[in-house]
C-alpha cells in the first residue's frame, strides 16, 4: 500500500534529483558542441548574428585570450591550438568540473548504497546509471538530499556555461497589475517578477511605468502581500526560492500558459 511521503523520506528530493539529471543528460552534449570552434551552422543557409551577438561574442573572446595570456603567464602553458582558434575555456572548464562532479557522484552513490565501485564508463552513461538508482537513493534521505544537490548545482553550471538566462520558476496566482499568469520566482536574486511585456503598475517608487525593459519587482518582503492579492500561497513562493526542481517540472503544469 502506498503512502503519502513524509518530511523526512528521499522521494521529494530523489525526484527533484532526477529533474535535474534529465536536463543535465539533455545540455551536456552541447557542452561538448560548443568547445569545438569555428564548427558552422548544419541548417543550411548561415544564420547571420546581430550586433549585440557580434559584441558578446568579441568581448568573450578578449576575455578567453586575455585567461589564457595569464595561465601561459603563470604556468608557462600555452592553450592548445590558442593562437589560431582559442579554446573556449569556460566551456572547457565547466565540462572538466561537471565530469569530476558526476564521477565523484556516481562512485559516492554507489559506495553508499553498498554495490562496489562502478565500472568506469562516458558521463551520459554514468548519468543514466544515477537515474536507474533513483528508487534506491529515494530511501536513503540524506544521499537523496546531497545526490539532489549536486545535480542542481551541475546542471546550473552547465546552463551557465551555455549561455542561459537566469532560471526563473513559476509562481501560481495573477499579477496584481495585469492579472496574467506572468508571476515568475527569480532564485538567484531573491524576487518575484511578473515578466508579461505589457505589465505597468501605479507605484511610483517602481520604473516599469517609464522603462520599457523594467519588470515590476516583489522583494521578500513584500510576498506575503503578494500572495494575498494574486490569490498565491508565500510558502509556496519560499519553496519555489530554493530552487529545488526546474521550472519545466510536471507539477508547474497547473500555473498557465509560460
Amino acid at each position: 500500500m502506498k503512502t503519502n511521503p513524509t518530511p523526512d523520506d528521499g522521494s521529494g528530493a530523489a525526484r527533484a534529483a532526477s529533474l535535474w539529471t534529465e536536463m543535465l543528460i539533455r545540455q551536456f552534449p552541447e557542452l561538448l558542441t560548443e568547445l569545438a570552434p569555428g564548427r558552422g551552422s548544419l541548417s543550411g543557409e548561415p544564420r547571420q548574428p546581430g550586433a549585440a551577438e557580434l559584441s558578446a561574442r568579441a568581448s568573450r573572446t578578449r576575455e578567453e585570450k586575455r585567461e589564457a595570456l595569464l595561465n601561459e603567464q603563470r604556468h608557462g602553458l600555452a592553450v592548445p591550438g590558442h593562437s589560431a582558434a582559442p579554446v573556449r575555456l569556460h566551456i572547457s572548464d565547466a565540462i572538466r568540473d561537471i565530469t569530476d562532479g558526476v564521477v565523484e557522484l556516481d562512485e559516492a552513490v554507489h559506495d553508499r548504497l553498498g554495490l562496489g565501485r562502478p565500472s568506469r564508463a562516458a558521463v551520459p552513461q554514468r548519468l543514466l546509471r544515477l537515474m536507474s538508482l533513483r528508487e534506491r537513493v529515494a530511501g536513503d534521505p540524506v544521499l537523496a538530499g546531497h545526490v539532489r544537490d549536486e545535480m542542481r548545482r551541475m546542471a546550473r553550471r552547465c546552463a551557465r556555461a551555455l549561455g542561459e538566462a537566469e532560471s526563473m520558476v513559476r509562481v501560481r496566482g495573477r499579477c496584481p497589475w495585469c492579472d496574467s499568469v506572468s508571476m515568475r520566482a527569480f532564485p538567484e536574486r531573491r524576487a518575484v517578477l511578473c515578466v508579461n511585456p505589457a505589465c505597468r503598475c501605479t507605484d511610483p517608487q517602481c520604473d516599469c511605468p517609464t522603462d520599457p525593459a523594467f519588470r515590476h519587482i516583489w522583494t521578500e518582503g513584500a510576498w506575503p502581500e503578494l500572495a494575498r492579492t494574486a490569490g498565491a500561497d508565500a510558502r509556496e513562493i519560499i519553496a519555489r526560492m530554493s530552487g529545488d526542481v526546474p521550472d519545466n517540472s510536471p507539477d508547474d503544469a497547473p500555473g498557465g500558459a509560460r
